[in-house]
């Protein structure tokens, strides 16, 4: 078997460096084509040598551009690798360009692919992550989903449940490989000459960056908050709108606030796992905190990873000074509220989110699933409907017993997902039949 994995970005590399490290394990042959959407030097070869993983295959170097341009650039080229390699599947990580660009094009040559991170929603489509996110899941034939969840939003819109594999997040499994090497490699917290307590912000969204009112009050209330050392370190997008909005030197001037450059990978896991609390409008740092017992304030009115606010280790807070100060306010005074979002269960799972991934491509690879064909018998006829099951039985007992039937959907007080394993006694279900 061989496997082309597809990335674009260093979100992408971090969380898929464990799967390529079990790929590695398990003698897998597998290509690793980056897009290079990040094109500077420690994107396209240090980043790599940082994370100790091996350097791409094909290095594509799309750079910026816009939506379009950039992912018609992808598309071909990633076409002309996967027909030269013949790759038996295809895996692609997360939302980005290069996850949109990856997923459709193996589907158009009907190749398998396998999303990992599927099933995320914010259902917000002034997001372009989001149409990223839904168009790739249309596109698959496996879906690895971080939580059951996302594995809802799946069946709802129709998705197979048995092509559904509730895995974990490989955030977890990275951000324990990889804080080992920084706790090895880093001297962040000497560099930046930060004591006590750290509030690490981050911020890079247009829809706060770009607008002059939201960062407006998100940078009041950060000046407000005198009773902790605050590293921010700046984006570039970020930074121009500070200062054309002339709010650069107020946070600059502020005793308790470290301004930054963007602050590397490992040196910014580091800072991550040593700060108190942390601030943020990105959706890959609400998961690394709630990983590494970082209280977060999520700096958005919705998120993708709904399942950190329902565990307890995030609070949305928006763009408004009054809300960021008295959540800020509430978490800080209150010790066992502190101790509550620092202790959340993490609702990504246990560290072997790249174990579980590559157990199930394995099984479907060695039960012919990845061999993609028109149909050559007539259609059956679909449909559903809503059963109550009164004996004691299973999911994957009930659909041995009844060979026709899928079990969809179970409803148990809320829509939960068919787990082969869960007992269906008392329940209603949806079944799809076919006939």
């Amino acid at each position: 078997m061989k496997i082309a994995t597809v990335i674009g970005t260093r979100p992408e590399i971090i969380k898929m460096a464990p799967v390529l490290d079990q790929l590695e394990k398990k003698g897998i042959n597998n290509i690793l084509i980056h897009t290079g959407q990040h094109y500077d030097h420690e994107m396209s070869q240090q980043f790599f040598l940082d994370l100790e993983i091996k350097k791409p295959d094909y290095n594509i170097g799309v750079g910026s551009n816009s939506h379009g341009k950039q992912t018609a650039d992808m598309i071909k080229s990633i076409e002309e690798v996967l027909i030269t390699e013949k790759p038996d599947f295809i895996m692609v990580q997360g939302d980005t360009n290069a996850v949109l660009a990856g997923a459709l094009t193996a589907s158009k040559l009907h190749m398998a692919v396998g999303h990992v991170e599927a099933g995320l929603r914010s259902y917000d489509k002034t997001m372009p992550e989001e149409i990223n996110r839904q168009i790739a899941d249309i596109c698959s034939t496996m879906f690895f989903v971080p939580t059951e969840e996302s594995a809802v939003n799946l069946i709802i819109e129709n998705i197979d449940p048995h092509e559904i594999f509730i895995t974990g997040n490989t955030i977890v499994d990275a951000c324990r490989r990889h804080l080992k090497i920084a706790e090895r490699e880093s001297n962040i917290l000497n560099e930046l000459n930060v004591t006590g307590d750290i509030l690490t912000i981050t911020m890079h969204r247009a829809e706060n960056v770009d607008n002059p009112e939201r960062l407006r009050n998100i940078i009041e209330a950060l000046l407000e908050l005198d009773d902790i050392t605050i590293v921010f370190p700046v984006h570039p997008r970020t930074l121009k709108t500070l200062k054309k909005f002339g709010f650069y030197n107020k946070l600059k001037d502020s005793p308790n606030i470290r301004l930054t450059k963007p602050i590397g990978y490992l040196d910014f896991l580091l800072l991550l796992s040593k700060s108190k609390f942390v601030m943020t409008d990105s959706g890959g740092l609400q998961e690394e905190a709630i990983t590494l017992n970082v209280p977060c304030m999520t700096l958005r009115y919705n998120t993708e990873r709904p399942e950190t606010v329902t565990a307890g280790g995030n609070i949305l807070v928006g763009a408004e000074k009054d809300k960021i100060l008295e959540v800020y306010n509430k978490i800080s005074c209150d010790p066992r509220l502190y101790k509550k979002m620092k202790n959340a269960e993490n609702p990504y799972g246990d560290g072997r989110s790249s174990e579980n991934i590559l157990e199930a491509i394995l099984n479907s690879y060695n039960a012919g699933k990845f061999d993609i064909k028109s149909p050559e018998e007539m259609g059956s006829h679909l449909r559903r409907e809503i059963l109550t099951v009164s004996e004691d039985i299973e999911v994957s007992k009930f659909e041995e017993m009844n060979p026709s039937y899928t079990v969809h959907m179970v409803f148990q007080d809320k829509i939960r997902f068919p787990r082969p394993d869960l007992n269906i006694k008392n329940k209603m279900i949806m079944v799809q039949i076919k006939d």
